[in-house]
């Protein structure tokens, strides 16, 4: 249905693109007012080199630092000076505490020894007879570091197991040599 009321209005042709190709009727000034010509187009700028449009980072040579944006660039090799009362990279900010800093574990001295000790005291059993110092040593040294390094449990058990081992060959070495001794003094003893 169509409104009575509503001025007729032809049908708009349409073109290529499905718009109207007809374009819409500029209004007429009034007879009174002088008609002002149109603008005349502005050409397209020819780009700046020297400038960067607004938004972008202007590009730095390969290899150099991005500076922030508000940080003067600095001369390489130069520190940036930080502002007076301002802290330097990685410093606590003054009348703050320091980081909690975990100690550093201590290496277990104690259990290293004990297993030094064992080992000598069985090499030393094989050469001359006298590892019975060197693991007894061992045996002492094992279990203080039992007791005060639970974590090096290889280190301190080793040396405990090889100094025991050292003192037994001691003493089998030990009584093996006096009885040889006192074969040779019943055989060889004249009056």
């Amino acid at each position: 249905m169509t409104d009575p009321n509503a001025p007729a209005v032809p049908p708009e042709p349409e073109g290529e693109n499905g718009a109207g190709s007809v374009p819409p009727a500029a209004p007429v000034p009034p007879a009174d007012t002088p008609a002002t010509p149109p603008a005349p187009p502005v050409p397209p700028a020819a780009p700046d080199y020297g400038q960067q449009p607004y938004g972008q980072q202007p590009q730095q040579p390969y290899g150099q630092p991005q500076q922030p944006y508000g940080q003067p660039q600095q001369p390489y090799g130069q520190q940036p000076q930080q502002p007076y009362g301002q802290p330097a990279y990685g410093q606590p900010a003054p009348g703050y505490a320091q980081p909690y800093a975990t100690p550093a574990q201590k290496s277990p001295i104690l259990s290293i020894l004990s297993l030094v000790g064992g080992i000598v005291g069985i090499v030393l059993n094989f050469i001359w007879g006298i590892g019975f110092l060197f693991g007894a040593a061992a045996v002492v040294l094992g279990f203080l570091g039992r007791r005060k390094e639970p974590q090096a449990k290889g280190f301190w058990l080793t040396g405990i197991i090889l100094g025991f081992i050292a003192v037994a060959f001691a003493i089998i070495y030990w009584i093996v040599l006096a009885i040889i001794f006192a074969s040779f003094s019943a055989h060889y003893s004249t009056y």
